[in-house]
């Protein structure tokens, strides 16, 4: 498959900690099927699970052999998209995952390097998102969550595949899930998907 008929993955989680969506997911879910610069999007919904993620993750990277992966994420304490520059080989869990498992200070995997950098252009995606109107910021860190572990994962992935891109996105609350947190920013989905459909073009450039 030449590189201009090869998908862009996009990862979203299912929800988490007590929440009835996750807007990761509804994100990903709603661009399944378009096509951007010529790339057709495949979305995959992770379980919100250490290890778990990184298998579905895998897989659906041998089966798609994607030229792009974004990974996204919900951060609900953040009120702009977060393009996130570094991911780091520990697994700090506040709370416990969807299986119950609460890893800490462990390592993602043993031995491997302590961080990997996203392979994607941040700051050229950056400038698409400001002039594009949509609030972007680059993020220096993807959190000890399980949005860090699938993060890492991918990167050390992608390691031994050149051939792919990829990297990580958090996105605020929906408005929906803001009104039962008080004070918590939000965002709306229809400017999130038009924000990583601005940001996959600038990637794709």
């Amino acid at each position: 498959m030449t590189n201009a008929h090869r998908p862009i993955l996009v990862t979203g989680f299912e929800p988490f900690d007590g929440e009835a969506i996750n807007p990761s997911w509804e994100l990903a879910r709603a661009l399944d099927g378009e096509t951007i610069a010529g790339h057709r999007i495949v979305a995959v919904q992770l379980p919100c699970v250490f290890g778990a993620s990184l298998t579905v993750l895998h897989g659906a990277i041998a089966r798609h052999d994607p030229a792009v992966v974004l990974a996204v994420g919900q951060a609900g304490e953040r009120s702009q998209l977060s393009l996130e520059r570094v991911a780091i080989n520990i697994d700090d869990a506040r709370i416990p995952d969807n299986a119950g498992a609460q890893p800490l200070d462990v390592a993602i995997i043993p031995g491997a390097p302590s961080a990997y950098f996203s392979s994607l252009p941040i700051k050229p995606m950056l400038a698409a998102l400001r002039q594009a109107g949509i609030p972007a910021e680059i993020s220096q860190t993807a959190g000890t969550y399980v949005c860090n572990h699938v993060f890492y994962g991918l990167m050390h992935a992608l390691d031994q595949r050149p051939g792919i891109r990829g990297g990580f996105l958090h996105i605020p609350y929906l408005p929906e899930q803001a009104v039962l947190h008080p004070g918590a920013p939000s965002l709306s989905l229809s400017v999130a998907i038009e924000g990583v459909r601005v940001a996959l073009r600038a990637a794709l450039a």
